[in-house]
Order: C-alpha cells, then structure tokens, then sequence
C-alpha cells in the first residue's frame, strides 16, 4: 500500500477506513515533502466532509449468485 493509492481510492470511493488511517499516522514521519501535501489534503478532505471514516463494501457473488457485501 502506498499513500498514493489511499489518496486515491479514498477519493474515487468517498471512504477511507480505520485501517488506512492507522497506516497513514504510523508512516507520517517518514513521509517526503509531497507525501506530506497528500496526507493534510485527506485531512482536509475528511474535515470537508468530502471522504467518509468508514468501510469499503466491495461486493462479490456467493455460489447461488446472490451478492454479499464483504467489509475490507
């Protein structure tokens, strides 16, 4: 996982998980100075309201078709 694609799979879905947050925050001190700009603007994306906490529900089909929702 890199910040590049929760960046952008947070904007693309409107969620960012507790999972994804936690990787951030421990990483926060080695991140280069463009990684840093990336990381306020989810804050702020999150503040705005923008991007969601919560969970991503990818959907898969189950053996007799119907689909479930899976949290990741």
């Amino acid at each position: 996982m890199t910040l590049g694609e929760v960046f952008l799979e947070s904007l693309t879905t409107g969620v960012i998980t507790e999972r994804e947050i936690a990787w951030i925050a421990s990483r926060q001190d080695a991140f280069a100075r463009h990684e840093e700009a990336v990381a306020i603007r989810l804050g702020r994306l999150l503040d705005e309201g923008a991007i969601n906490l919560g969970c991503r529900l990818p959907t898969r089909l189950s053996r007799q078709g119907q689909q479930l929702a899976v949290c990741v």
